[in-house]
């Protein structure tokens, strides 16, 4: 009998994350649903259980060092190992952001959540990932990060943004090194663009479902041991750096 793959979702009470986590537990696997707020992270974790999913919470607040080491130490009390990480929390830094007016504290909460949260929770995950015989980790981008795609003639990408498209490009930059650091090893990292989503994050505006913008993670963290490492991915194949 094959052992229970196990999974941490982080910004996983609603949105993508909550589709994520769904598409992982439908497979058979562990979830844990990672977020900082208990009330919100309770009711995912009792909708997905009432789904049949194997769910269980992990509070986590990815902007906090005592947070994300506890985590750590819940997941390795209870599981002992993490086969997958979906660092999926997220954060725009609110709207308008032109470059010139913008409010540098909203760059930081950005920066911080967006960037610092996944290096953070990632770093403190990675004893555990390299106990895995098959580790993933997954990173939500976004096309928005690409700079190729942002220096395209023609190609649209919303309104201008001076704080959360250059965090997702610094995400971008980040886990490459990650790669670079984790050459050799069965960990394979990539990152996902869900698209334009209909959530909280994008006040419900996108074009997409949160149930399709999950499917490029799912695909990612699904990965088989010769798939591919350090690139950027959208439901249709590569996206340009």
């Amino acid at each position: 009998m094959s052992e229970q793959t196990i999974a941490l979702v982080t910004g996983a009470n609603q949105g993508i994350g909550f589709e994520i986590a769904a598409g992982l537990g439908a497979l058979g696997w562990s979830v844990g649903i990672g977020d900082r707020d208990p009330e919100r992270q309770q009711d995912a974790v009792a909708r997905l259980r009432a789904d049949g999913a194997d769910a269980f919470p992990v509070p986590i607040d990815v902007t906090d060092d005592a947070s994300v080491a506890a985590a750590a130490h819940r997941l390795e009390e209870r599981v002992g190992r993490l086969d997958v990480l979906v660092n999926n929390a997220g954060a725009t830094g609110g709207w308008p952001q032109n470059p010139t007016t913008l409010d540098l504290d909203s760059v930081r909460v950005a920066v911080e959540t967006n960037v610092f949260g996944m290096m953070r929770v990632t770093n403190a995950m990675l004893p555990l990932l390299r106990r895995s015989a098959h580790p993933r980790i997954v990173n939500q981008s976004s096309h928005v990060g690409s700079l190729t795609l942002q220096t395209t003639p023609g190609v649209e990408l919303g309104e201008i943004s001076g704080a959360y498209a250059p965090t997702k490009t610094y995400l971008n930059a980040v886990t490459i090194q990650y790669v670079k650091e984790l050459a050799g090893t069965d960990i394979l990292i990539n990152n996902a663009c869900p698209g334009y989503v209909a959530t909280e994050l994008t006040d419900f505006q996108g074009l997409r479902t949160p149930l399709q913008g999950a499917a490029i993670a799912i695909k990612l963290a699904t990965l088989p041991d010769d798939g591919p490492t350090g690139q950027l991915f959208d439901d249709d194949g590569v996206v340009p750096w």
